[in-house]
């Protein structure tokens, strides 16, 4: 069982910036596609941004598209998710799934095989 680990929730004005880390527990080679997600209560999960396994492309939500960063360092064994110009509308909890999708694309869908408990990001003045 992948355990993930997410950290880097805060609350920030708007305008600001933050970065989000999610470590796993044991390693995931480079096989593993990593994904940001985010819920706001009452609301379905959303896909905010992801970066495909073994070397694979980026994806991001419209919403996030020139705001949000998603990136990965292999030797450290961890995922990113730099966030700038927060909205209020960004607030939510993050959390961090892994998916084992071989050599597909990944996508913004919530069918990934692991996902960590969540960091709340709140953004407001």
């Amino acid at each position: 069982q992948l355990q993930l680990v997410e950290s880097g929730g805060g609350v920030v004005q708007p305008g600001g910036s933050l970065r989000l880390s999610c470590a796993p527990a044991e390693n995931t080679l480079d096989y593993y596609s990593m994904s940001w997600f985010r819920q706001v209560p009452g609301k379905a999960r959303e896909g905010v941004s992801c970066i495909s396994g073994n070397g694979g492309g980026e994806v991001y939500a419209d919403s996030v598209k020139g705001r949000f960063t998603i990136s990965r360092d292999n030797a450290k064994n961890t995922v990113y998710l730099e966030m700038n110009n927060l909205k209020p509308e960004d607030t939510a909890v993050y959390y961090c799934a892994a998916g084992l999708f071989g050599y597909i694309q990944c996508n913004l869908q919530p069918g990934y095989d692991y996902w960590g408990r969540g960091t709340q990001v709140t953004v407001s003045s």
